[in-house]
């Protein structure tokens, strides 16, 4: 097997491909317990993750789409090994480091960062995200998308690989597709999350589909739907726009804990 994709719960996501671990946005808090979303607001998690953290494997890198409490919590703080590289905003590497994880790399909007190993590289570059609307996009921490380039040793691409990050659909998004016009996977952040009940800070179904029929990935995983108390949009929810658009053929979907297959140009077996 050349590689797999395993969803462990909300956001997070273990991706090993061409000899490199990564995972995605470490979340491990259990049930019942509240994750912090800044200015006194709070979310309680419906459900465990799939994997403790203490049962992960050696990681190459963790991938984080921004610094919220169901995307980095206290459990990832406290349980992952602090020389792990840690690719994110510049204001969470910021903190991070900081903290103590002093190989956190900060991006900027399209910048990039390799990891190299024996099989090749993987070139991680950072991609427009908006995770508010208007103003009050800058009460929220700064949040990326992320494009993987996982590159063979004679530097050819052999899976592209797109994490959405949290965010809305909005017109910063139209220049992925035009730098990636083709992109094997797409793993996509969902859930129509409402901070005060109102404030819509990631896509629900409606919008989750459009944001398919704009990148137009091959393959596409929907995860960050049902976890915190926070979602108001359901699975089913972009499932019903996903069918209305007919992109059906392109959804997968995984429950927690599943595994599927990675091969190249050859998606989730």
């Amino acid at each position: 097997m050349k590689g797999s994709l395993q969803f462990i719960g909300n956001a997070t996501v273990l991706i090993r491909y061409n000899g490199f671990t990564l995972l995605t946005d470490p979340n491990f808090l259990h049930r019942g317990q509240f994750a912090y979303l800044g200015y006194g607001l709070v979310s309680r998690r419906l459900s465990d993750p799939a994997v403790p953290i203490e049962e992960l494997p050696p990681l190459d890198a963790v991938v984080l789409s921004h610094m919220h409490g169901d995307h980095w919590d206290r459990v990832a703080r406290r349980g992952l090994d602090r020389a792990t590289p840690i690719v994110t905003t510049r204001a969470a590497a910021g903190r991070l480091r900081r903290g103590g994880f002093r190989a956190s790399v900060g991006l900027e909007e399209w910048q990039q960062h390799e990891l190299h190993g024996p099989g090749g590289t993987v070139r991680l570059t950072a991609l427009p995200a908006r995770h508010a609307p208007g103003p009050a996009e800058a009460l929220l921490p700064p949040v990326i998308g992320t494009m993987l380039e996982f590159c063979n040793q004679d530097e050819r691409v052999e899976l592209t690989m797109h994490i959405s990050g949290d965010t809305l659909l909005d017109r910063r998004l139209d220049a992925i597709p035009r730098r990636f016009p083709d992109i094997d996977l797409a793993v996509v952040h969902l859930g129509g999350t409402k901070l005060l009940g109102t404030l819509l800070v990631t896509m629900d179904g409606e919008q989750g589909a459009a944001w398919v029929d704009l990148i137009h990935p091959h393959t596409v995983v929907p995860v960050h739907y049902d976890d915190y108390t926070v979602f108001s949009s359901p699975l089913d929810d972009f499932r019903h726009h996903i069918e209305r658009a007919g992109l059906s053929d392109k959804v997968v979907y995984l429950g927690r804990g599943e595994v599927r297959e990675l091969a190249p140009h050859q998606l989730l077996r």
